[in-house]
């Protein structure tokens, strides 16, 4: 069971990004290019009143649940609660079996000073990719940064999702 758990897990390499998918980007970051994405900005910008190494370990595992639901984004017309009622059983089968608890992680994700930090770092990481893309490609990307600025409070990490 540990191995197809871990074969499982790493199918998240091949799920691209949903919202990338929809808005037309060549060749679009992957579920754990995302999960990388936003653990690197954890690792780097990771203030002092924050425990690293839980972040970097809920940054990790914040997407897992998709390998199974997938990547539903709010153009999926999916109810928030329904979503988070798939990912939740999805992570829960995931992590059965496996040798070390995921759960305080996932559940950790958006509640305690960590969690809320990598939420942060997870909108951070759509605005700076969405900034990538429409250079890279001409892309009006835009929504997804005024969707991440939303979210993020005033600070360092608002200010590099705005680029200024």
């Amino acid at each position: 069971m540990l191995r197809e758990r871990l074969l499982e897990a790493l199918a998240l390499k091949e799920l691209p990004r949903a919202g990338w998918v929809r808005e037309g980007v060549a060749q679009p970051e992957s579920v754990a290019a995302h999960s990388w994405g936003v653990a690197w900005l954890v690792l780097v910008l990771c203030p002092k009143h924050i425990d690293r190494e839980q972040a970097l370990c809920i940054a990790i595992v914040h997407d897992l649940a998709e390998v199974r639901v997938g990547d539903i984004t709010p153009h999926d017309g999916v109810a928030a609660d329904d979503k988070a009622a798939r990912e939740r059983a999805a992570f829960s089968a995931l992590n059965k079996g496996l040798p070390v608890d995921l759960m305080p992680f996932a559940h950790a994700y958006g509640t305690t000073p960590e969690g809320r930090f990598v939420k942060a770092c997870d909108k951070l990481d759509m605005a700076l990719q969405a900034q990538r893309y429409g250079n890279e490609q001409g892309l009006d990307l835009q929504e997804f940064i005024d969707s991440a600025l939303a979210k993020l409070e005033p600070g360092l990490l608002r200010e590099l999702a705005a680029g200024d």
